[in-house]
């Protein structure tokens, strides 16, 4: 089957989806806002924001701190 370049995109960015889903979820089990998150990760709101939407890619760095502040470990962030 050929792919269209919409298609490819999609494929392309929903491993940063199921990502930054799992954050929403772990960070939502804890009862924190995202701005709880990002301070305790020490990054921005906003940018925390774009990593659960997807719409942002982690750099291992930033996963480690987000780990860290919820308290999981790296490998904890990829499963469900």
């Amino acid at each position: 089957m050929k792919q269209t370049g919409n298609e490819r995109a999609y494929e392309d960015l929903a491993h940063r989806r199921a990502f930054g889903d799992r954050v929403r979820e772990l960070r939502k089990e804890r009862g924190w806002t995202q701005e709880v998150l990002a301070e305790a990760a020490g990054m921005g709101r906003g940018y925390l924001a774009e990593i659960e939407g997807g719409r942002r890619a982690a750099t291992i760095d930033t996963i480690h701190r987000i780990a860290i502040a919820l308290g999981v470990t790296i490998a904890d962030l990829f499963t469900s």
